[in-house]
């Protein structure tokens, strides 16, 4: 990788980390304001799930996202197709989605579990 394309690999990665950050607490706060008493306790307990893993997951997506090498850009990428998928899924079920959206949630969540170990083995690799 030259030193051109690492720069805007990072850019990148950041401009996506501002992004999965910003959206985690603009949804943070839409469900502890807007949502309150208008979704079931059910819901809240849904949105509340998806919002935990979003703000983690965008941690552990800033984290790979600034170790070296090609494992990692792959851990960077499952996160990010982790936080879509599952807690999109999330956030959409707790939103009355048909209940088919559901089947869309443990693909995010294979995602996560990919990305964290690909994490690892990136860790494991990087000098």
């Amino acid at each position: 990788m030259t030193a051109n394309s690492a720069h805007r690999r990072f850019r990148w990665a950041g401009v996506l980390l501002a992004i999965f950050g910003a959206s985690a607490v603009l949804l943070g706060a839409f469900g502890a304001h807007a949502l309150r008493g208008a979704l079931s306790p059910a819901q809240m307990e849904i949105w509340r799930t998806a919002m935990q893993y979003h703000f983690w997951h965008t941690l552990a997506f800033g984290f790979a996202a600034r170790i070296r090498g090609r494992v990692a850009d792959i851990a960077a990428l499952l996160f990010a197709l982790g936080l879509l998928l599952f807690c999109g899924s999330l956030y959409a079920l707790a939103l009355n989605a048909p209940h088919w959206v559901g089947a869309i949630t443990p693909l995010g969540g294979a995602a996560f579990v990919a990305g964290w170990i690909a994490l690892g083995i990136g860790l494991h690799r990087e000098k």
